[in-house]
């Protein structure tokens, strides 16, 4: 079992039953999903840019990604219905706890002159988003085997009812957030 389920399952679900004094342990919030995007637009144009971003993605989340494909046709951005545009992934139970340790832990200290992530980006139903410019902070992925550096979208889904509550969870969690 993941030391960072362990972790929830202990220290993380009596601090939050302290703080917002819940009367059953299955009350307190928790993580239920992480969904990782790569929106890749220069992909209309060529199309090993997906294969490139989907190589990167199942080597940073050990997990196959689906492509996603434009469910609209946009003439502004040469876009057909069905085209490929993206990569996504839904991270659950251990592969979950063990991205978002190595996202806090190891990913996030990377990031040159990091004063920590936005506290303001939540969606007010208590799941988070944020936003990395690039893929290189993750160790897994090799600077000279990288042909584009890409950035990804990572929302962080769970059953708090209020921005407080999944604020506090992803604070104990260690999420680093701005002062």
């Amino acid at each position: 079992m993941n030391r960072l389920k362990e972790f929830y399952e202990k220290e993380i679900v009596d601090a939050m039953m302290k703080k917002f004094s819940y009367k059953n342990r299955l009350a307190a919030p928790k993580i239920e999903k992480v969904v990782i995007n790569m929106g890749l637009g220069e992909a209309k144009d060529n199309a090993k840019v997906i294969e490139s971003a989907v190589g990167d993605l199942s080597v940073i989340t050990g997990q196959k990604p689906i492509v996603t494909k434009a469910k609209k046709s946009v003439a502004a951005f040469k876009v057909r219905t069905g085209m490929p545009i993206g990569c996504k992934v839904t991270l659950r139970g251990d592969r979950m706890y063990s991205f978002v340790d190595r996202l806090i832990n190891v990913a996030l200290p990377r990031v040159r002159d990091l004063r920590g992530v936005k506290a303001e980006s939540f969606d007010g139903r208590g799941n988070y988003s944020m936003g990395i410019k690039e893929q290189l902070i993750f160790p897994e992925i090799q600077f000279d085997k990288i042909d584009k550096i890409r950035g990804m979208d990572i929302i962080f889904v769970t059953t708090a009812r209020t921005d407080e509550e999944a604020r506090e969870l992803l604070k104990l969690y260690g999420m680093p957030f701005a002062k």
